[in-house]
């Protein structure tokens, strides 16, 4: 964790950069479709991001035209998508056998399921630098002892919360147990606040409860084991269920939260950034996108990790959540792995300034300064287990059953034991 950030001048030497372009050209070879240099020399690649909110939707342009700028032959298409666009175009395109050459990915079974297609650039050998960046961060991109991805985020979902509103409930400090939990949202009730923003609509941020609640219930193991045998209608994942209802039951969500989206005008980030909820459950990048669809709450925003539950083996320090990152089509030409180079090392100062992302790079995370950030960067270091998002850890469509079964349950849809038989049944048909 001690090695610095690389110097502008340094990193614009290009000597070491330039081997390495050389042997992406000699591993990937040429390109079938984008990404094919022009006679003239000219080069378009093709970038797909989620940067539709702030600080990504204004800091990635500035980072794709300084690159640019740089490399006056290279042109850079950008294609830039909310969250849910961006995964159902990604699923089509990669239905069809195509992938962009630079596109965003968050690793996990998502991105084996194109690995395993062999649409996938391995990295493995490419990355003489990757040991500047931190394991953990690496970790979601890796299979087989392969590296196909690279990290530009990283961190973990937790409770963002308004300590004003805590207050005027006469809540003292954050919960650290579920029951904790369970009766701060009824204080909140009480004192007439809405204890928690969520965007029904989009299913993912209600997987982040069932998920935490079966890794804090059952342990962590317990979800590593039952993706594997493809079973998870074990009592610890019921009971997972079971403990989300009891949230449910006491109507903690803002109203119409069923049709409410995450970055959306009134969405979830917006009812939390504009004061109107006291608490939502979300990854690091929480704050940024407050700020971007509401006002922010600036000095009142408070972060608490996930609570533990009594008679569960989970413990507090194992965290869930993921960060994102890039991977290359198979055959994108060298240039694209120059661009994911830029983009990572010599702007990691540039994407800790934005407040929008936690440090991949060794020794960044001393360059932290706000109080929120340093303490989910903390909790990363002192985390004994990590869990990625189970709708990019499962195969796409176990993932996307887990979302859809717990927004059922959520909605009052589907029991406990339904939720389980679903994603065990999509498990074993995946």
């Amino acid at each position: 964790m001690a090695s610095t950030l690389p110097s502008r001048r340094n990193f614009l030497a290009l000597s070491g950069l330039t081997a390495l372009s050389v042997s992406l050209t000699a591993a990937c070879g040429a390109g079938d479709s984008g990404g094919t240099p022009a006679d003239d020399g000219k080069v378009s690649l093709a970038w797909w991001n989620i940067a539709t909110t702030e600080p990504g939707k204004s800091l990635f342009p500035r980072i794709s035209a300084a690159f640019t700028a740089a490399h006056p032959n290279v042109e850079i298409d950008t294609t830039s998508l909310e969250n849910e666009a961006f995964k159902a175009k990604l699923t089509a395109t990669t239905s069809s056998g195509k992938l962009p050459d630079v596109f965003q990915t968050w690793g996990g079974g998502v991105l084996r399921q194109q690995v395993d297609a062999g649409l996938v650039e391995d990295l493995t050998d490419l990355l003489d630098w990757s040991s500047r960046l931190t394991p953990i961060s690496l970790q979601a991109y890796q299979f087989d002892g392969r590296t196909y991805g690279v990290p530009y985020d990283i961190g973990m979902v937790g409770f963002w919360y308004n300590k004003k509103l805590f207050a005027q409930a006469g809540i003292a400090a954050p919960p650290t147990t579920w029951a904790g939990l369970l009766e701060d949202v009824r204080k909140l009730k009480a004192a007439g606040t809405t204890p928690i923003a969520l965007a029904g609509k989009e299913k993912w941020p209600g997987h982040y409860y069932w998920a935490y609640l079966a890794m804090r219930v059952a342990g962590l193991p317990a979800l590593q084991q039952a993706a594997t045998a493809k079973d998870f209608t074990g009592a610890g994942f019921v009971q997972a269920g079971a403990h989300l209802k009891e949230l449910v039951d006491l109507q903690p969500f803002q109203t119409a939260f069923l049709g409410a989206g995450y970055a959306t005008p009134g969405g979830q980030a917006a009812t939390m950034g504009n004061g109107k909820a006291a608490m939502e459950l979300m990854g690091q990048w929480g704050p940024s996108v407050q700020k971007d669809a509401g006002a922010g709450l600036g000095a009142d925003l408070g972060f608490f990790p996930f609570p533990t539950v009594d008679g569960g083996v989970g413990r507090a320090t194992e965290v869930f959540g993921g960060g994102g990152g890039f991977a290359l089509r198979k055959g994108a030409p060298k240039e694209a792995l120059d661009f994911v180079r830029f983009f990572v090392l010599e702007n990691q100062s540039e994407l800790l300034a934005s407040n929008g992302y936690l440090p991949v790079v060794k020794g960044a995370e001393s360059r932290l300064t706000e109080a929120n950030r340093k303490a989910v960067a903390d909790s990363l270091v002192r985390a004994t287990g990590f869990q990625l998002f189970l709708d990019q850890a499962y195969p796409p469509a176990v993932g996307q059953e887990v979302n859809d079964s717990v927004a059922g349950l959520i909605a009052g849809e589907k029991t406990p034991e339904q939720v389980t038989a679903s994603i065990t049944e999509a498990a074993k048909s995946a």
